[in-house]
């Protein structure tokens, strides 16, 4: 019998709710229990597939190829849990199956309203596909007091009276600011977030409380006295050095203990904190590092490769070594100051991304990693910039480019025309944005003695793209004869998956995004191996 855990958040957006629900997962994950995680968006796109990262982040893309909020990158990496489609809703998609509904006459002639209807599909969409699970984490987008979270904010306090208050339990998210002029705590933004809260019928059952420093005892019995929740549940949550202290300091606050027994439910045993200790150790306190250079378009936007930044520190931790990001803006990176901006790197990265801007840069930074002999890995977009440089410089294919950035090129990367996937062929268009990329898992076929393969132990791998252009395997003749080996090939031998250079320390590009599947707990071996390869070149 499930019991639904609802995450909401007050006062100010980005305060860690997705991490403060990934942290929870893991601690009753390990105590036993079994843990599905979801998030309900309340913006009205139907997911940010075609949002901009300065709107949104990151993309996450899941096994079943759903385009996702970045939380569940974090639900991932720190649950170990694959994430779903079902995992993830937003009102945009709420709206669009209720319209569809409506179109085909399924409400039989009944006026169509945000309660019971839009309501009813968001309780419907919380209860999805749940089999067996102890507990079902849904976090709630936005903040309260947000128009657009009250149809959400309605749903799941109806939700709670539907199942009942033994399975269902409310946590705030909220802000406890310190003002630096008077050196005081202040409470008075916490008790008007849940002042908003309950005048919309949800009572806070725990008050986690997100602070630059400890809140002494007086404050804390202020929020629990006008909040209306005991003193042991009003949780702090102190600013962490590194993200992956978090699951040890919610443990320290019993936030885990508060939830088994508001449920009344006795643990099956401890949670294991050691192998957090040992990533926190090893990302604060190594004295060894390395310099990755990530050059990009967004690359100074915090949240734009948030997968990417992890899966790299995943491969430092794996390496025992800090990883010093140095973020380059390709936009910006002339070929005449290459040299100077990556002098002293140990590796170099290209990530994914779309459109003309920035490619020159991009082109170069790979030309220098190639002639120098400096560990490359470049990541979708990457691969193709990759593969591009070489057909200019090496094959001397002065015109070769990609149809993505020039329609007057001798085409090495082309517009997916069409691709089969569970026998069927699926369709790319470029007058379609939305949905329409080759998106989630597919299968590779590794060359036996690549270097890839054996990073990867395997010949067969199964990997998630998110793109909508594809190298031209007509080339792969010219490329191999040339010393860029075509690694990595769909199972039916049309499309490029790898590539790597045989003369080369490390020089891997590929078409899928490892990051995506990168953990702390368990890296990338791509990225172990990079990071490896970034060590020796030191």
């Amino acid at each position: 019998m499930a019991r639904y855990i609802f995450v909401t958040g007050g006062v100010v957006s980005s305060l860690g709710k997705g991490l403060s629900s990934a942290s929870l997962a893991y601690l009753l994950q390990s105590r036993g229990y079994k843990v599905r995680l979801r998030k309900l968006d309340p913006y009205l796109n139907i997911d940010p597939g075609t949002m901009s990262p300065f709107q949104h982040g990151e993309v996450f893309v899941t096994d079943d190829g759903a385009e996702t909020d970045l939380d569940l990158g974090h639900y991932e990496r720190f649950s170990g849990i694959s994430a779903k489609k079902s995992d993830n809703v937003t009102t945009g998609k709420i709206y669009s199956d209720i319209l569809k509904k409506e179109r085909k006459g399924q409400y039989l002639g009944k006026t169509v309203q945000v309660i019971p209807h839009v309501t009813n599909e968001i309780k419907d969409f919380i209860k999805k596909d749940i089999k067996d699970e102890d507990f079902v984490i849904c976090e709630i987008g936005g903040t309260v007091g947000d128009i657009e979270s009250l149809p959400f904010l309605e749903a799941i306090r109806q939700f709670s009276i539907d199942v009942g208050s033994n399975r269902s339990l409310f946590v705030h998210l909220t802000l406890v600011p310190y003002m630096k002029a008077s050196d005081e705590i202040k409470t008075k933004p916490t008790q008007h977030s849940v002042k908003e809260l309950r005048a919309l019928g949800i009572q806070p059952n725990i008050i986690i409380c997100r602070c630059e420093r400890p809140i002494p005892i007086g404050q804390r019995k202020k929020i629990s006295l006008f909040c209306n929740v005991s003193i042991k549940n009003v949780i702090e949550t102190i600013d962490v050095k590194t993200i992956y202290e978090a699951p040890i300091s919610f443990y320290k606050e019993k936030l885990d203990q508060q939830v088994l027994n508001y449920f009344k439910i006795k643990s099956k045993r401890q949670p294991n904190l050691l192998p957090w200790k040992k990533i926190t150790k090893t990302v604060l306190s190594s004295k060894n590092s390395v310099n990755i250079a990530i050059i990009g378009k967004y690359v100074n936007l915090k949240d734009a490769y948030k997968s990417l930044d992890e899966a790299l520190t995943h491969g430092g931790i794996k390496n025992n070594v800090k990883i010093n990001l140095i973020r380059i803006e390709s936009d910006y990176l002339k070929v005449s100051e290459v040299k100077k901006k990556l002098a002293g790197v140990n590796g170099i990265l290209i990530p994914g991304g779309f459109g003309k801007r920035g490619t020159e840069g991009k082109i170069a930074a790979i030309s220098y990693a190639r002639k120098n002999k400096i560990p490359f890995l470049g990541i979708c977009f990457g691969m193709q910039m990759a593969v591009i440089e070489f057909a200019r410089n090496v094959l001397k294919i002065k015109k070769a480019s990609s149809t993505e950035i020039s329609k007057q090129c001798i085409p090495i990367v082309g517009l997916i025309d069409e691709w089969s996937k569970n026998g069927k062929v699926q369709k790319g268009t470029s007058k379609k944005l939305g949905g329409t990329m080759r998106l989630g898992l597919y299968p590779a076929r590794l060359k036996e003695s690549s270097l890839i393969k054996k990073i990867y132990k395997s010949r067969n791998i199964n990997e998630r793209h998110r793109h909508r252009y594809e190298v031209n395997i007509n080339y792969q003749e010219n490329f191999e004869e040339k010393g860029m080996s075509f690694s990595g090939i769909s199972p039916d031998n049309k499309l490029p998956e790898a590539i790597e250079i045989k003369k080369h320390p490390w020089f891997i590009a590929v078409q899928f995004h490892p990051e995506f599947k990168s953990r702390p707990l368990l890296p990338h071996p791509l990225f172990s191996s990079f990071i490896a390869a970034a060590k020796k070149n030191k």
